[in-house]
């Protein structure tokens, strides 16, 4: 960090705002204390910054600093409460997750939904596979560096990864068996309406093969709607 380094620690936020944030809403699972975290680990790191050495990526150290905030402070929500360390060597139970088109309005609003489906189902893992699950697939980042970043043995990334893929899938594939209960739906208002128009083109089909026979100066037979004697 050289001549200047207020302009350089604003690059530094820029560059690796949306992985920091993303570690810490992670772990915490709420918007403005993953803020609130990312923010004091920022002001962590920039007081650590001059004793940095580069023995790990800049990125891993930085993920490292606040993924120890968001854990301090879930032990702080959770007086007495049991919280997972994402260090921890003890295997973590499996338990059941709780239940170019851009410019097309429809196909944002679309995407915007299916986000938060997603961001829904990321929040209901365990807490000691979304950390490891957010780096690695939503990051992108490699075993090694997730290892690294959070602390954990490279095999614990791959454990932890294979079963949250596995629980997403479970909880999406749920989600999509209700969807398809639901698809085409055909009820309530959109059933009256139909039932109502019905009956009025019927009742219309009527008078007019009665105004047909009439016109005749032949009697209705009352046979089928709209088919004149």
């Amino acid at each position: 960090m050289a001549a200047n380094p207020d302009s350089d620690f604003v690059a530094l936020m820029r560059r690796h705002n949306q992985r920091l944030y993303r570690t810490a809403r992670a772990i915490l699972r709420d918007d403005a204390e993953a803020e609130d975290a990312l923010q004091e680990a920022y002001v962590q790191a920039y007081r650590a910054l001059p004793g940095f050495r580069g023995d790990a990526q800049l990125s891993t150290w930085l993920v490292r600093i606040v993924a120890n905030e968001a854990l301090g402070r879930l032990r702080k929500r959770r007086r007495g409460a049991q919280v997972i360390a994402l260090d921890a060597d003890a295997d973590v139970a499996e338990v059941p997750m709780d239940p170019d088109n851009a410019a097309q309005p429809e196909r944002a609003a679309e995407r915007a939904q299916s986000r938060r489906l997603i961001e829904a189902r990321i929040d209901a893992l365990p807490e000691a596979f979304r950390a490891v699950f957010v780096l690695r697939a939503v990051e992108e980042l490699s075993v090694e560096e997730t290892a690294a970043a959070l602390g954990i043995p490279a095999a614990t990334v791959r454990t932890r990864y294979f079963r949250a893929r596995a629980l997403l899938r479970e909880a999406l594939a749920r989600e999509l068996d209700l969807a398809l209960e639901d698809a085409y739906a055909f009820a309530g208002a959109r059933c009256d309406r139909i039932v109502a128009r019905v009956l009025a083109r019927l009742a219309s089909l009527r008078a007019d093969a009665v105004a047909e026979h009439q016109s005749r100066g032949e009697q209705p037979s009352g046979g089928e709607a709209g088919e004149p004697g």
